[in-house]
C-alpha cells in the first residue's frame, strides 16, 4: 500500500470531495491525527464494555448553530447549518417525545409551523401522519431499504428550523423553546439532534476467549458519521477550530447528553478519569488534544474573526 509522504497531508477524503478542499484550506483539521482513548467496563455488566475517545470529549467544541461561525454542510444554506436533511425518528419513544414537544412549544417559537398542527393536536384519536413528519427510506441491516419516518423537509431544510429575521432567531425551534421552558433537550429534541456531536456507536463481538460482549463506541460526530455522504459537505464543525472555543471540555459541557447516552454511574467513571487527566495537564503532564482545539487557544483572535460565540445551548 502506498502510504502518503512524510511531508504531505493526509487529507482523510478523496482529494476531489469538498471535505478535502476544506481541509486544504485550513478551515478544518484532517481527521486522522492520533487520538487517546479509555475503555472501562459497565460496573452492572461485566460483558458491556465502553470505549470514550477522550481527545473528542477532553475538546473545547461548541455548536455555533445560528452564529456567523456556523457556515452550514451546503454553501448555499448556511443558515440552516447542519439541518438540511431532516432528522429521522430512532423509536416510537423518540417520536412521541416529539410529539409532544410540539404540543408544549408556543407557536411564536416555530417559523414554519404547519397550518394544521393545532387541529392535528386536538384529535383525539389523529389518524393522518403529524403535519411535521414525513415517510422516506434508511438501509437497514441488512443492506435494504426500508420505510422510516423523519422530520418534514421545507424551503430545503428541517421544518423546525428557523430562519434569520425570526422573533426567536435562527436555528432549532425546539432547542430555543425547551432551553426557555427549561425542558431537557434528550427528551424534547429528536435523537439524532441532541446526541450531536457526540455518536455512540455499539455493536457485539467476540472476545478472544470466546465470549460475546457489547461494546458501546462514544466519540465525535464527525464527517464520516454521516456516511458517505459526509465527504460532500462543504463544511463541517468538529475539526474547525473556530468552533472549539467553550470554556469547559465536552465532558463538562455535554454532562446531559453523556448520561443519557451511558449511564449516570458510567459518566461519573468517566468524569472522575478526566479530572484526574485535568489534574495532571495543569502540573505539566503532556496529553493528546484535539487539534482544532489546540489551535482554537493558540490563535484565539483569529477565530474570533470567523464569527461570534455563543454556547451550545443557544440554538443548536
Amino acid at each position: 500500500m502506498n502510504r502518503p509522504k512524510s511531508t504531505e497531508v493526509y487529507l482523510g477524503f478523496p482529494a476531489s470531495s469538498p471535505a478535502a478542499a476544506s481541509i486544504r484550506a485550513g478551515r478544518e483539521v484532517a481527521p486522522d491525527f492520533p487520538r487517546e482513548w479509555f475503555e472501562f467496563c459497565d460496573p452492572e455488566d461485566p460483558y458491556h464494555l465502553f470505549s470514550i475517545d477522550l481527545t473528542w470529549l477532553e475538546s473545547h467544541y461548541s455548536c455555533q448553530f445560528g452564529t456567523a461561525a456556523c457556515h452550514g454542510i451546503d454553501k448555499q444554506s448556511p443558515e440552516v447549518g447542519c439541518c438540511v436533511h431532516g432528522a429521522y425518528m430512532a423509536d416510537e419513544t423518540d417520536r412521541d417525545q416529539l410529539y409532544d414537544a410540539v404540543a408544549q412549544m408556543p407557536a411564536r417559537f416555530w417559523q414554519l409551523r404547519p397550518a394544521g398542527v393545532d387541529r392535528y393536536l386536538q384529535s383525539e384519536d389523529p389518524i393522518e401522519l403529524e403535519p411535521w413528519l414525513e415517510w422516506d427510506e434508511l438501509d437497514g441491516e441488512d443492506g435494504e431499504p426500508e420505510p422510516a419516518l423523519k422530520t418534514s423537509i421545507v424551503d430545503g431544510a428541517c421544518i423546525f428550523a428557523n430562519r434569520a429575521g425570526w422573533g426567536t432567531g435562527a436555528g432549532c425551534a425546539i432547542h430555543q423553546w425547551a432551553l426557555e421552558a427549561g425542558a431537557d433537550l434528550t427528551v424534547a429534541k429528536p435523537e439524532v439532534c441532541w446526541q450531536l456531536p457526540l455518536r455512540r456507536h455499539e455493536a457485539y463481538e467476540e472476545r478472544t476467549d470466546g465470549q460475546e460482549i457489547l461494546r458501546t463506541t462514544i466519540g465525535e460526530y464527525d464527517r464520516r458519521g454521516w456516511g458517505n455522504g459526509g465527504e460532500d459537505f462543504d463544511w463541517y464543525c468538529s475539526g474547525d477550530s473556530a468552533c472549539h472555543t467553550s470554556a469547559a471540555p465536552m465532558w463538562r459541557s455535554q454532562k446531559t447528553e453523556l448520561i443519557a447516552l451511558m449511564g449516570e454511574e458510567c459518566y461519573e467513571i468517566l468524569a472522575s478519569h478526566c479530572s484526574a487527566r485535568e489534574r495532571a495537564a495543569a502540573v505539566g503532564v503532556g496529553l493528546s488534544r484535539h487539534p482544532a482545539s489546540v489551535e482554537a487557544h493558540a490563535y484565539p483572535e483569529q477565530n474570533q474573526r470567523k464569527g461570534p460565540v455563543s454556547s451550545r445551548g443557544a440554538n443548536a
